[in-house]
């Protein structure tokens, strides 16, 4: 992002458009959020980000790219990593979080705030900032943080809170207890510290995100305002995140850029409008127009093309888009596999299944049975003698053909095939 991309304070369609894509699902009162994002003057917001693992995933995705769409609007973003938070954890409604070591958390935050760098401008008039908050957290004693901070707090509202009720029957700590009070500080502090008057994140979070701002009242400050954004499901209702199972994470050493890609390519038919609002930073002109052509050429995917090109740019850059784009073609024969990088090709057998041989190669028939194209040796043999059967997008017509270590890519990999759409990868070891 660059200064000339940031258009001047104020855009008046900002709530308009926010409320279109269905950005925001709760608010402190649309009145006062439309004044303050859309009053020409900037405000300062914040969204945090606690350090519960090495890397963002796609649930969070939604906060990373809200902060920098209102930045583009002309606001002055805060992005907080919760080096003090992420010690504790937010409740669960399932089980007590289990604390990461302090140490870890450290390097988590450090990961995570090089993580959130790309997505933001750090110069110009509304430069983004990162802020800890355990710079403000980790001076404060016991004994402060009970009188400055719990005497606001009613014991009764606290207990009313969704999370909190579903896990009294199973108990639930005091650590994890005080968590909104930790994160209602957090808004006080950054209000007091940066004169900020907005916080957002997941609706999730709207009982601590209330908390706050109630809380910044009770100490004599504000007025503050806040709003939430819809958590982002699946087609099966389930949530994106770690927790949930099968994450995808922002880092490339967890999820590949050619992982990413796919993930995206392949959201339902049913999704894909509504991801596309949330997540693309196309014109409402240009989404409805791109509806309208997947349309009427569903089979071609438009859509979750498109949402997979922006994302995986915005999060990996142009570069391993063009390859996680060429590694799909290439793998269904409609590309050259000599121009992907070993880093590529790996990831993307992996994805489709991915064998580890040593020693001497078996035949062609062997390996479309070693890598479970086939059952066995019969079924792959009648596979090639009906000329189902490809070697790095070469058709392989001989029952006894071979493979030698010229055919493998870059030394070490091929690529097996068997019709149009099966595929999977040797990887041939010491």
């Amino acid at each position: 992002m660059t200064d000339s991309s940031l258009p001047p304070p104020g855009r008046a369609s900002l709530t308009d458009d926010l409320l279109w894509r269905g950005l925001i699902q709760d608010s402190t009162g649309l009145d006062e959020l439309r004044e303050l994002l859309d009053g020409g003057s900037a405000a300062t917001y914040y969204v945090g980000f606690d350090p519960t693992a090495p890397s963002l995933h796609v649930g969070n995705l939604m906060q990373v790219l809200m902060a920098r769409r209102l930045q583009l609007a002309g606001h002055r973003p805060l992005l907080l990593v919760g080096g003090a938070t992420g010690q504790i954890g937010d409740p669960k409604e399932s089980a007590e979080r289990a604390l990461n070591p302090t140490d870890v958390i450290a390097g988590w935050v450090e990961r995570i705030r090089e993580q959130l760098a790309p997505f933001v401008s750090y110069t110009g008039d509304n430069a983004a900032q990162l802020v800890n908050n355990l710079d403000w957290t980790g001076e404060m004693s016991i004994v402060e943080f009970l009188r400055d901070v719990g005497k606001h707090f009613p014991v009764n509202k606290m207990l009313a809170r969704e999370v909190v009720r579903a896990r009294l029957e199973t108990g639930i700590s005091f650590t994890e207890f005080s968590y909104q009070l930790l994160q209602a500080n957090d808004f006080f502090e950054l209000h007091r510290r940066h004169g900020c008057q907005l916080q957002f994140g997941g609706s999730d979070q709207w009982g601590n995100i209330t908390a706050g701002v109630d809380y910044v009242r009770r100490r004599g400050a504000g007025p503050v305002q806040a709003f939430t954004t819809p958590l982002v499901t699946k087609a099966d209702g389930t949530k994106f995140g770690k927790s949930e199972g099968g994450a995808v994470w922002l880092d490339p050493t967890m999820t590949s850029p050619y992982a990413f890609y796919q993930f995206w390519l392949n959201v339902e038919d049913q999704e894909v409008d509504r991801y596309l609002r949330y997540f693309s930073f196309r014109t409402r002109d240009e989404l409805e127009e791109l509806a309208k052509a997947t349309a009427e050429r569903p089979a071609a995917r438009l859509a979750q093309r498109a949402l997979a090109e922006e994302l995986t740019t915005l999060v990996h850059g142009a570069d391993e888009t063009r390859q996680a784009i060429a590694a799909s073609q290439a793998l269904f024969g409609r590309g050259s596999l000599d121009d992907l990088s070993p880093e590529t090709l790996r990831a993307a057998l992996t994805e489709a299944g991915l064998v580890r041989l040593s020693g001497e190669l078996p035949d062609v028939a062997g390996l479309l049975r070693d890598s479970g194209l086939v059952n066995g040796l019969k079924e792959a043999r009648r596979v090639i003698a009906e000329g189902g059967a490809y070697v790095n997008n070469n058709r392989v017509t001989a029952v006894d053909a071979e493979v030698s270590p010229a055919d493998l890519l870059h030394g070490r990999y091929l690529v097996l095939r068997r019709g149009k759409r099966s595929f999977a990868g040797v990887e041939l070891g010491e």
